[in-house]
């Protein structure tokens, strides 16, 4: 089996590039000789997974954040879905693996990539608009959000790391509650090609295909990876102040039935805002990146990625 190692070194403050010539050798003691690619920039991973899918490498693993497997991921999705991907997580957030149900240890992270049985996974493919006001396409494996998250994902690039991942989101969290806004969204979705349409009043909405995202917070505690639909969850309140006290249930999955908050599965979805300018401030938040923002366009893609992961539970 050709193996490609895609290692993001900036990854938790640069901690995954200063570890990883030791991280090497255990992994090579557990899976042979492998090749090593280091990012150099944002999107890099793309291109060097797709290259090396291209290339006849058959395996890749992730080394870094859930924006470094998503990267990953993209980059095999585009290159036609022909190779499986692992992952090492070295990164803030950690997310993903804990809907692909990975203990966060470097044991069993290696023991996913070698024992564990290939997992046809959903994605989700968005057409979405950058802030230069450009119309993209991109996958997505875990969540996809809208809203005060996307404020979050700007605001934890510039914090520090030094306390760990979930330290990094809470100060981002603060700064992005104190400057998010509530908007009406207008969505249009279908599930197995019944129709709905509705209007919500949020702070945030997230198209959940996993079930964490930042940092560990339980957004869709029903949303599995392999279930062929999104779980869609609007979050309001009366006030930011509201909105920051419940929203702490989101960490144990206590929140979906609260006044407020909206739930509804989908297999497509259009969302966009009511009002025009409110459009900037409602940015995205995709795998934990921040890549621009609405309008978007989403439809879920079954059984499109091959991942290496334990059995997924029922």
């Amino acid at each position: 089996m050709k193996t490609l190692v895609v290692v993001n070194p900036n990854a938790a403050g640069g901690r995954a590039g200063r570890t990883f010539e030791p991280l090497r050798a255990v992994i090579e003691r557990r899976m042979g000789p492998v090749d090593v690619a280091l990012t150099e920039r944002r999107g890099h991973a793309i291109d060097l997974a797709k290259q090396a899918v291209r290339g006849g490498y058959t395996l890749l693993v992730a080394v870094g954040g859930d924006g470094t497997f998503h990267e990953v991921a993209n980059g095999v999705l585009e290159a036609g879905g022909l190779a499986s991907v692992g992952h090492i997580g070295q990164g803030t957030g950690g997310d993903f693996r804990r809907a692909l149900d990975i203990p966060h240890r470097l044991d069993r992270y290696l023991d996913a990539i070698v024992e564990g049985r290939e997992r046809a996974v959903d994605v989700g493919r968005i057409r979405y608009r950058t802030l230069e006001g450009e119309t993209r396409t991109r996958y997505f494996v875990n969540i996809l959000s809208a809203g005060m998250s996307g404020l979050v994902d700007r605001y934890v690039e510039r914090t520090t790391k030094a306390f760990g991942g979930k330290a990094a989101y809470f100060l981002a969290s603060l700064r992005a509650l104190a400057d998010c806004r509530r908007v009406t969204l207008r969505c249009r979705s279908s599930l197995h090609g019944a129709p709905d349409s509705r209007d919500t009043s949020a702070y945030l909405i997230a198209i959940c295909n996993g079930s964490y995202f930042g940092g560990g917070m339980r957004m869709a505690p029903m949303a599995r990876p392999d279930d062929g639909r999104f779980e869609v969850v609007s979050m309001s309140a009366p006030s930011r102040l509201a909105f920051a006290a419940f929203s702490r249930r989101i960490y144990e999955g206590r929140h979906v039935e609260l006044p407020g908050v909206q739930h509804f599965g989908c297999d497509r979805i259009a969302i966009d805002v009511d009002d025009e300018a409110s459009r900037g401030s409602f940015l995205l938040d995709v795998d934990g990146e921040a890549l621009g923002t609405l309008p978007i366009d989403v439809e879920l893609v079954p059984a499109a990625l091959r991942v290496r992961a334990p059995a997924l539970r029922s």
